[in-house]
């Protein structure tokens, strides 16, 4: 079976500059990171036909500061969280409803993005906010009444059940943070470089046991922008397409406590979605780009995508070889949000593109990718993508 999304590839991508507390405007920053990506993508303003972003800068005033006239693009159903806008961009253009859709995040740490899932597309008739999934979040008012008032308190208890069914440790969450760090010191982006070990890790200042702070990701201010095209544009394109193969989304019943299958979460129904649309297999996976708000995410989402066994996660990481540039499944080489930055998972989709176009620079993986996978969110709303050379 084909779907839209087969049609369609990420033709250009961009980033600004990376900093915490840089002071500089969120629009400056969509700006940067947009016109690297039109560019890179071979394109002008004048080709894009709309512009999507996820409750960030608004995508209409991005679209003015960019010259891009456009259509607001319809909603799409599907729950993807954080990549709502890259999927609805891949069925539209997969659909010719779009040939080149440019997609944003920008974030900032003081005075800018709120941190909630809500959509907006953007053109001449402006952004118009969209209503995120909330029967997903239903469940947040009994946590914040409990005195749990952060994803870190929700996922902490998510773990503990984790390590309680699964013998995973604190060793093992240590392991994905130290490996996040190893890749970010080739990532002249990233905003932590420096070595951690071990050591450092179990000595971290505590957060929400079992977690400490290196095991929560970096605010910073920063935007990352792809351009989604029809695969018709691969011809002209300057760089390499990278093509979407298959999306999965979810936005899972059950909230954050209330799932049959806890300590499950809606990662293991949009993976199971992702593998319905595509031959491939999780064997053809070469690279992994996987969500690390918390580093017990990173371990949620190898198992919710089949690449350990249910429970294994902690094994898988266990030393850090497998995921390392040169093992068998490397994984966020590119420093992950625990080390390069919180983007809300829109680094993980530049870096696979990255790894897959071969330009990753020092941070290439040794062996030429065929197969990636991403994926962004936790908890109750979760997004999958797999992207081939």
């Amino acid at each position: 079976m084909h779907f839209p999304e087969q049609n369609a590839i990420i033709s250009g991508i961009g980033i600004s500059d990376i900093g915490r507390k840089t002071g500089t405007p969120g629009l400056d920053l969509t700006v940067q990171s947009a016109s690297a990506a039109v560019a890179d993508a071979g394109l002008t303003p004048a080709d894009i036909d709309t512009v999507l972003t996820l409750g960030d800068t608004p995508a209409a005033e991005a679209a003015r500061a960019l010259g891009i006239e456009s259509p607001d693009l319809p909603a799409l159903d599907g729950d993807a969280g954080l990549l709502v806008p890259v999927q609805q961009a891949a069925v539209a253009v997969g659909e010719r409803r779009a040939r080149h859709v440019l997609v944003y995040r920008t974030v900032q740490m003081m005075g800018g993005t709120v941190d909630r899932p809500r959509r907006s597309g953007g053109g001449k008739g402006g952004g118009r906010p969209r209503r995120g999934p909330g029967p997903a979040m239903g469940d947040v008012s009994y946590l914040l009444a409990a005195n749990a008032f952060s994803a870190a308190n929700w996922l902490a208890l998510h773990c503990r059940r984790h390590m309680h069914e699964y013998g995973t440790t604190r060793e093992h969450l240590g392991w994905v943070a130290i490996n996040a760090r190893r890749n970010a010191a080739l990532n002249p982006s990233a905003v932590f470089r420096d070595e951690i070990t071990m050591a450092d890790y179990l000595a971290a200042r505590p957060v929400s046991t079992p977690f400490g702070l290196l095991d929560c990701d970096v605010p910073v201010d920063g935007s990352i922008a792809v351009v989604v095209s029809h695969r018709d544009h691969a011809a002209g394109m300057p760089h390499p397409p990278v093509r979407i193969a298959a999306i999965g989304g979810a936005a899972g019943t059950g909230g954050w406590t209330q799932r049959p299958d806890y300590p499950r979460m809606a990662a293991t129904d949009a993976a199971a979605r992702l593998w319905s649309r595509t031959e491939l297999t999780r064997a053809d996976v070469d690279i992994a780009e996987l969500y690390d708000g918390f580093t017990f995410l990173t371990i949620t989402w190898l198992e919710a995508l089949g690449l350990c066994p249910e429970g294994g996660g902690g094994d898988f990481v266990d030393g850090g070889t497998r995921i390392a540039r040169d093992g068998s499944l490397p994984l966020n080489t590119y420093g992950g949000q625990l080390s390069a930055g919180r983007m809300h998972g829109y680094w993980v989709l530049h870096e696979a593109c990255a790894q897959l176009r071969g330009t990753a620079g020092d941070r290439q993986v040794p062996r030429p990718p065929e197969v990636a996978a991403v994926s962004v969110g936790g908890g109750p709303i979760a997004g999958c993508m797999l992207l081939t050379r």
